[in-house]
């Protein structure tokens, strides 16, 4: 089974969207674009070297294939990222019927669509911006893994990866440094649900009950 990997860039405040540049996404007025360029150094370019090192698909919703399809086709073959976006495989979840220009792109109805492009043969799948997908692909348990770059910045609005409809689960890190920057770079994957508890003891602690019996000899 092939694996679905998120790969992502946030502000503290979970905002997505316009990492790149200015004129990226404006979509609801965002004025932001471009606010990752200022902090990136060579241990982010090493995580994101290690992000794409092997074979991979992309899985991407309408939006972000939009945006991706204007850019990535036209860059130069010396570019790192550009011919490795165009000779995936590009699955698209949208209702649209609108044809795809850019090679190798794949339209995918809904999100069981993905749930069966998951169990075919082939390379792991990246999640790339798509904010939409998120809560869908975590509801189904699709979701194998997430690389999260948290920028030490506040953007107040935007695209948020964990937005409306988000199901509660836990996580567990596997993995993370920080960047001279600033930026958190963590691994996630899924862990089950929230575990639920208390801070209150029923029961007293050996070292609780000392603490008790001094407190009462001192006053």
């Amino acid at each position: 089974m092939r694996k679905i990997i998120g790969g992502i860039f946030q502000s503290l405040d979970g905002v997505m969207q316009a990492p790149g540049g200015p004129p990226e996404d404006p979509t609801g007025g965002f004025e932001l674009g471009g606010w990752s360029a200022t902090f990136w150094d060579g241990t982010m370019g090493t995580a994101m070297g290690g992000l794409f090192s092997n074979p991979f698909d992309l899985l991407l919703g309408r939006k972000t294939y939009e945006i991706f399809a204007a850019h990535w086709p036209f860059v130069g073959p010396e570019d790192p990222i550009g011919p490795a976006f165009t000779k995936a495989a590009k699955y698209v979840v949208t209702r649209g019927s609108e044809p795809f220009e850019w090679q190798n792109s794949h339209r995918l109805a809904d999100i069981a669509a993905v749930a069966e492009v998951k169990q075919s043969e082939g390379p792991d799948i990246l999640v790339q911006g798509s904010t939409t997908l998120y809560p869908q692909l975590l509801a189904a348990g699709l979701i194998d893994r997430l690389f999260i770059m948290t920028f030490p910045l506040v953007l107040g609005k935007g695209k948020r990866l964990f937005g409306t409809g988000t199901p509660s689960g836990a996580l567990k890190l596997t993995s993370h440094e920080v960047s001279s920057t600033g930026v958190i770079i963590a691994t996630y994957k899924p862990a089950g649900s929230v575990p639920i508890g208390t801070f209150e003891l029923a029961e007293p602690s050996p070292a609780e009950i000392k603490r008790r019996e001094r407190m009462k000899r001192e006053d």
